[in-house]
């Protein structure tokens, strides 16, 4: 009896040391899916387009929500990093576009390809790296995704390919990704991103023009999120059809705002070049709540106002959480236990890349090959050589 009393009491007693929310929710009965509509997409040069309803699963919907909650709140730590002067040098954020990096990365295989702009940890960290591994490189440190060498706009990881410091420089280069996945036979595609401040470049329509003649397994994806660093898109486009760019190429206009537009539109881009029709424009409309780039308080050229009618009409976090909750596929407890969770890994993260050492400067010239013998490489006189080792 005593032994049957001790058990009990070590069961009760831990209940009672679990925090209540924790406890409501592991007994609540949530749905395990639900269908939602979504908006109708813009089309070009195409009879028809992504579905117009979607379903999601309890599951999905958690991991896309904890994902986007990651990416604004590191964007948010590295906001705040670089005020304290501990991140230097050019960083641009990516808040208020999460359903872009999150909702693509639903839509495609993680053997797929992509390459963006310099607006890039959002997508870094979509593709598999590690929030420390992403602040750790923004601090310039060892334990960073490119040793503490590439900052912000050149961080990498399997099947991504940057982070790109050149305006509209990353879409050719798409384009010959896409006709490697030709070239070597694989049911691959590559996802090639720009802003709508590249997009009246030449050599965006060269890459165009390439793509098309080859029928390349490439999505040339437009973020267009209406300002190209501090010019509205009205004032720097003759036509803010972005999705028509491409003229020959078929387009689709997206609701850039709603996670499940983004997913379904890129499954159904994705489903269009893996069939061997060639390549597709996506427009990703969109919205950035920073300025264009840390140096830039994003106020001079639009109202306060504007910005906050987004935030609370239109933020991608926002509308998810609203239609888990009121599909009872999630409580608000349980998302509010998420938040916590991830400010926590924000916060140990940044502690790991305020911490970590630097890189030391006989690394200079590290990693310049990957698999290369050693050689010198000379520095900023020819008196001065580092060892570069692959």
């Amino acid at each position: 009896m005593r032994k049957m009393l001790a058990a009990v009491s070590r069961v009760l007693l831990g209940v009672a040391q679990k925090p209540a929310s924790r406890v409501l929710v592991a007994s609540r009965n949530f749905a395990n899916d639900a269908t939602f509509e979504i908006k109708k997409c813009d089309l070009h040069r195409l009879e028809e387009g992504p579905p117009v309803t979607t379903v999601l699963t309890r599951e999905d919907g958690l991991k896309y929500y904890r994902m986007m909650q990651t990416v604004r709140r590191m964007e948010l730590k590295a906001d705040q990093l670089y005020k304290q002067k501990i991140i230097r040098g050019f960083c641009h954020l990516c808040d208020g576009q999460e359903a872009c990096c999150v909702g693509l990365e639903a839509g495609i295989n993680p053997t797929d390809h992509l390459i963006t702009a310099y607006r890039a940890h959002g997508f870094t960290f979509t593709r598999g790296l590690s929030v420390r591994a992403i602040l750790a490189e923004l601090t310039g440190r060892r334990g960073g995704c490119a040793k503490g060498k590439g900052g912000s706009m050149h961080m990498y990881a399997k099947n991504f390919y940057g982070g790109n410091g050149i305006v509209g420089a990353q879409v050719p280069l798409g384009a010959g990704i896409a006709l490697a996945c030709k070239y070597n036979g694989k049911d691959e595609i590559c996802l090639t991103l720009y802003g709508d401040g590249a997009a009246n470049q030449g050599q965006i329509f060269e890459a165009y023009n390439m793509a098309a003649l080859w029928k390349l397994p490439c999505i040339f994806i437009c973020e267009n999120n209406r300002y190209g660093m501090g010019t509205s898109v009205e004032r720097a486009a003759a036509s803010t059809d972005y999705y028509k760019r491409g003229d020959f190429i078929p387009g689709l206009r997206v609701d850039g705002m709603d996670i499940l537009c983004v997913r379904e539109a890129t499954r159904f881009a994705a489903a269009y070049c893996r069939a061997g029709k060639g390549p597709i424009l996506m427009e990703l409309q969109t919205y950035r709540y920073h300025g264009h780039s840390m140096s830039d308080p994003g106020v001079s050229y639009r109202t306060r106002e504007e910005i906050q009618e987004v935030r609370s009409k239109s933020d991608p976090i926002m509308l998810l959480k609203d239609r888990m909750v009121n599909s009872n596929l999630a409580s608000v407890e349980e998302l509010k236990e998420i938040d916590v969770d991830v400010r926590k890994e924000i916060e140990d993260a940044a502690q790991f890349a305020t911490a970590d050492p630097e890189p030391p400067l006989e690394e200079l010239g590290y990693h310049i090959y990957c698999s290369d013998p050693p050689f010198e490489v000379r520095g900023a006189n020819q008196w001065i050589k580092f060892k570069s080792i692959s």
